[in-house]
């Protein structure tokens, strides 16, 4: 073992995922400072990815009840952007394997833009099938946010490929002959709602970002249409665009000023 450099050590941990593999028991005895530094790093991230793997087995608790029945087919369905000033709400429908194991799927909210990008792209890539449904401004402002969320998470399932056997959804009604089961803060709690999260999450994201380069003074590309400073400041300055949701409070107050 004391052959080996600091170097060498460092790259042979690098495909270690096994607190019990030997190479670990067998650096235990090495007395240099620096390979115990590295010993104690290595076991530190193993814990890390062991938890996350069993949170990950928790939060498919329904889907494999579900397949247990024989219902092979479960979607699960978020939304994103219920709070925004401007722009549309977008809801995701999804369907999984039974083999999925992106770990890192979580509440889309608790993910850094980068890595919810980078997952985006490896659940649409890994899934059965999945929808996506949009209700924009002008019919929020008709039937209300919650209605219009209730229509969009509608249309992202009638968009499935694959008509679902169940559903699993974030605290929400879907108007659809399919046995639904809603869960509180259910991103949290299923792996399939939080990749449909996720891909909501990114999906209006980017639609935000096209619509920050036709209405540049609103700081889109950084507030996704929520009522931040920068965003209000233009609302009074330049009033409302054609996104702008003209029911929501803060709109309505400054638009009829």
């Amino acid at each position: 073992m004391s052959k080996l450099t600091i170097s060498e050590i460092k790259a042979k941990l690098v495909s270690i995922n096994n607190l019990d593999d030997s190479f670990l028991v067998d650096l235990q005895s090495d007395s240099r400072v620096g390979v115990q530094k590295l010993l104690k790093a290595k076991q530190i991230q193993i814990n890390k990815l062991n938890q996350l793997k069993n949170e990950f087995k928790k939060r498919f608790n329904y889907e494999n009840n579900f397949w247990s029945q024989g219902k092979n087919m479960v979607a699960g369905v978020d939304e994103v952007g219920r709070g925004p000033l401007a722009g549309p709400v977008v809801s995701c429908a999804i369907i999984l394997p039974h083999d999925f194991d992106l770990y890192q799927v979580n509440d889309s909210k608790q993910l850094s833009p980068k890595i919810r990008q980078l997952l985006y792209d490896k659940i649409l890539n890994e899934c059965i099938a999945y929808g996506i449904g949009i209700a924009d401004n002008h019919l929020i402002d008709k039937i209300n946010i919650y209605e219009a969320t209730r229509v969009a998470m509608k249309q992202a399932v009638n968009n499935l490929e694959v008509k679902p056997d169940e559903i699993i959804v974030d605290a929400m009604d879907i108007d659809l002959p399919i046995h639904q089961t809603k869960l509180i803060k259910g991103d949290a709690k299923s792996i399939s709602i939080s990749a449909a999260s996720i891909v909501a999450k990114v999906y209006r994201d980017n639609l935000m970002d096209k619509y920050a380069q036709m209405y540049p003074e609103y700081d889109f590309i950084h507030n996704a249409g929520y009522g931040t400073k920068k965003h209000l400041s233009a609302l009074k300055e330049f009033g409302a665009t054609p996104i702008h949701r003209k029911t929501f409070s803060p709109v309505t107050k400054i638009i009829n000023n």
